[in-house]
């Protein structure tokens, strides 16, 4: 296995441990897996869930791939996040469509869904964040 391959793996495993485990813990214990009003829109609570949990692994991920696993790309930090943005952003869009067929629509449980909807987006993003966002020269 390519040694970028291996720290993508367990840095990428690892945020999605962390993003998993804040899911279910915002979806249960902070929700209590009830909607979210914020006064001008109403929450389901898995898609609250799913954006608190993006508000750490967005960040964690970012920083995981520019400093860990992509550390020769020739692109400058701020163009780097930039694409990491639209990955991302890509990303939780499947994420958010695919949570809420599997649980709205196949009545699986939502961190379930969640792991689902996770191992489908991996191998996208992977091959989109070495070829697109720390793109590194070709010698």
């Amino acid at each position: 296995m390519p040694e970028q391959t291996f720290r993508y793996a367990v840095c990428g495993g690892s945020n999605m441990l962390v993003d998993i485990i804040l899911f279910y813990v915002s979806f249960n214990f902070i929700l209590h897996k009830k909607i979210l009003d914020l006064g001008f829109i109403a929450l389901k609570p898995y898609n609250a869930a799913l954006g608190m949990a993006f508000c750490v692994t967005f960040p964690l991920g970012f920083l995981l791939n520019k400093y860990i696993v992509f550390s020769s790309s020739y692109l400058r930090g701020h163009i780097q996040l930039f694409r990491y943005m639209l990955i991302v952003a890509l990303n939780l869009f499947l994420n958010y469509l695919i949570l809420n067929l599997l649980v709205e629509y196949f009545h699986f449980y939502p961190t379930v869904s969640k792991i689902i909807a996770t191992v489908i987006i991996v191998t996208f993003s992977f091959l989109s964040q070495k070829h697109f966002t720390f793109r590194v020269k070709k010698i």
